[in-house]
C-alpha cells in the first residue's frame, strides 16, 4: 500500500509544479501582453529553475525525507501564494518583472529538488531502472492533469490567486503525509508536522481571504473600485467605477469607459451603415458583429430599423453574458444583446468565418470588426491578410467592412499596417479617426471589395436621431488626417509573421 501512495506523491507535486508555471505565465500575459512572449519566457526560465534545482539537490546528503518535507511545505508557500505576490506587485510596475522572474525561479528550483530527492528516498524500495521508469510516468501525467485542470476547470472557477492557493494546500498536505508515509527514516517528526501545520493554516487562511486579496491587488492595478471582476478561460475581466462612470478591463486593458464610450461605437459603426448604404443604393438589412461582445457596437447598429438580423460574433461567453445581465452594462448597451433582431455566438471569429465560407452559408452587407487591440499573436490573427479574406468572402458585392485600427498617433506604424493589410486582401479602403478622450486619437478602416461593380446612383442616406457625437460635418472631418498621422511605409500583417504585433508593442511602450 505504501508504493501507490508514494507514486501518488509524485502525481500531486507534479500537477501543483506545473500548475505554477501555469500561473505565472497567466498572470504575465493577463497584465504585459503579450501571451506568446510571456508563456515562453516563463516556460524557458521554469525549465532552466528545474534544472537549478536538480543539480542542487547533489549536495543534501542527509535527512533526505526531513529536507524534502521543508522542501514540499517552501513550494506550498511560494508557489501558493505566487499569484497573490505578482498581482500585487504589478501595481508598482518597476517591481513587477524581477517578483515575476523572481517567483518563476524561486519555485522552479524548489520544485527542481523535488523528483531527485524523492528517486533518493526511494531507491531502496525496488529496482532503479523500474523506479526512474515509473516516477518520470507520473510525473508527465501529472503535468497533463494540471495542463488540463487549470484552464478548463480551477482559473474559470476559482480565479487565478485561489487555484495557486489549492495547489500550495496540495503541496502541504503532502508534505504532511509524508512525515507518516516516511515516517520510518525521520528522527523527530514532531516539529515537521508542527510545521505543516503551520503552513496549512496560512494557506487556508489565504483562500478564505482570496476575494480580499484579488480586489486589493485589483484596486492598487486600477486605481478605482472594482465592482465586478472574473476569470473566464480566455481572460480576466473587470468593471471599475468611479465618479465618471464606470470602466471595462480585459487582461488589464481599457475597452471603454461609460463616460465616451458613444464617441467611439459612433465613429466605429455609422460611418459603415452609411457607406454600405451608399454602395448598396438602400439601406443594409444584415450586419456581422466580430468581437464587441459588450454589445455596444449592436446598440448602434439597432438605431437603424432596415437591420433586420445582426450576428455577433464573439469569443468569450462570459464577456456576452456580462453585457446581457449586468445592470451596468445592460443599462449603457440598451439591452442590445436581448433584442429579437440579434443573434449572439460565442466562438472564434477566424474559425465561425472558416467554417461560413466552407458552408457558404452566410453573407453580410455590413462587417464591424471590434477586436481589442493586437497586443499579442492570439488577438493579432484577427488582423491578418487571411482573416481579411474570409471577411471579403462573406460580404456581398457593395459590402461594407469597418474595423476599429488602434491609434494613427500613438501606433502611427500599426494603423496604417491595418489598412494597407486590408489592401493586400484586395480590399479599397478609406481609412478614418476619431478623438475619444479615454483612449486619445483613435483610428478605424473602412473597407470594400476592390472588384466591386461600380456603385448605384447615390442613395441619400441619413445619420439616424439621438447621436451625441457625429453630425454630417463631423463624419466629413473624420476622413481628413494631419500631417503628423499620414501613412507611413509599412508591410502587411500575414499570418505567418504578424507584424503588426512588434508594430504595436515597440510603438505603445513609448508611451507606457
Amino acid at each position: 500500500m505504501q508504493v501507490p501512495l508514494l507514486f501518488l506523491t509524485v502525481f500531486v507535486i507534479a500537477t501543483c509544479g506545473l500548475a505554477y508555471e501555469l500561473v505565472a505565465g497567466t498572470v504575465a500575459s493577463y497584465l504585459l501582453g503579450d501571451s506568446v512572449t510571456q508563456f515562453s519566457t516563463a516556460i524557458g526560465l521554469y525549465l532552466f529553475a528545474l534544472g537549478v534545482g536538480a543539480y542542487l539537490s547533489r549536495f543534501l546528503e542527509r535527512n533526505l525525507v526531513a529536507r524534502f518535507v521543508d522542501i514540499e511545505l517552501a513550494v506550498a508557500l511560494l508557489g501558493g501564494c505566487s499569484a497573490a505576490i505578482l498581482m500585487l506587485a504589478f501595481a508598482h510596475s518597476s517591481w513587477f518583472r524581477p517578483v515575476l522572474y523572481g517567483t518563476i525561479l524561486g519555485t522552479g528550483t524548489l520544485v527542481g529538488l523535488e523528483v531527485p530527492l524523492l528517486l533518493r528516498i526511494l531507491r531502496e524500495r525496488m529496482e532503479f531502472k523500474e523506479l526512474v521508469a515509473r516516477v518520470l510516468t507520473v510525473d508527465y501525467i501529472g503535468s497533463l492533469a494540471a495542463s488540463l485542470l487549470f484552464p478548463l476547470l480551477l482559473l474559470p472557477r476559482l480565479g487565478l490567486v485561489r487555484t495557486a492557493l489549492a495547489f500550495g494546500l496540495a503541496n502541504a498536505l503532502v508534505a504532511l503525509w509524508s512525515t507518516w508515509l516516511l515516517g520510518e527514516q525521520l528522527r523527530r517528526p514532531g516539529p515537521l508536522r508542527a510545521r505543516c501545520a503551520m503552513v496549512l493554516m496560512v494557506l487556508l487562511a489565504g483562500l478564505i481571504m482570496a476575494d480580499r486579496l484579488t480586489a486589493l491587488a485589483e484596486e492598487g492595478l486600477y486605481g478605482d473600485e472594482v465592482v465586478w471582476a472574473r476569470s473566464s478561460p480566455y481572460q480576466r475581466i473587470v468593471l471599475t467605477r468611479n465618479r465618471s462612470g464606470f470602466q471595462l478591463f480585459l487582461n488589464g486593458s481599457l475597452q471603454f469607459s461609460s463616460a465616451d464610450e458613444y464617441r467611439y461605437h459612433e465613429a466605429l459603426v455609422h460611418p459603415g451603415v452609411l457607406a454600405a448604404w451608399r454602395a448598396l443604393g438602400r439601406p443594409p438589412a444584415r450586419a456581422l458583429v466580430l468581437g464587441g461582445g459588450d454589445g455596444l457596437a449592436v446598440r448602434e447598429l439597432l438605431r437603424y430599423d432596415s437591420l433586420r438580423e445582426v450576428t455577433l460574433v464573439d469569443l468569450d461567453p462570459a464577456v456576452t453574458q456580462l453585457a446581457s445581465s449586468h445592470p451596468l452594462l445592460r443599462e449603457q448597451n440598451g439591452g442590445a444583446l436581448s433584442s429579437p433582431r440579434v443573434r449572439v455566438i460565442n466562438d472564434d471569429a477566424m474559425h465561425w468565418l472558416d467554417e461560413a465560407v466552407r458552408r457558404s452559408s452566410s453573407s453580410f452587407e455590413l462587417v464591424v470588426a471590434d477586436f481589442p487591440d493586437p497586443s499579442s499573436f492570439a488577438v493579432g490573427k484577427l488582423y491578418t491578410t487571411r482573416f481579411y479574406r474570409l471577411v471579403r468572402r462573406v460580404l456581398v458585392p457593395g459590402g461594407v467592412l469597418v474595423v476599429q485600427s488602434t491609434s494613427p498617433l500613438f501606433a502611427r506604424q500599426s494603423f496604417w499596417c491595418i489598412v494597407q493589410t486590408l489592401r493586400a486582401a484586395g480590399l479599397a479602403v478609406r481609412p478614418y479617426h476619431a478623438l475619444v478622450p479615454s483612449f486619445g486619437e483613435w483610428g478605424f478602416a473602412l473597407a470594400q471589395r476592390a472588384d466591386d461593380a461600380p456603385p448605384p446612383p447615390p442613395a441619400r442616406p441619413a445619420l439616424p436621431p439621438g447621436l451625441r457625437y457625429l453630425d454630417e460635418r463631423s463624419l466629413e472631418a473624420l476622413f481628413v488626417f494631419p500631417p503628423d498621422m499620414a501613412e507611413v511605409p509599412v508591410q502587411p500583417n500575414r499570418l505567418n509573421n504578424q507584424v503588426l504585433v512588434s508594430y504595436y508593442e515597440r510603438e505603445w511602450k513609448r508611451w507606457n
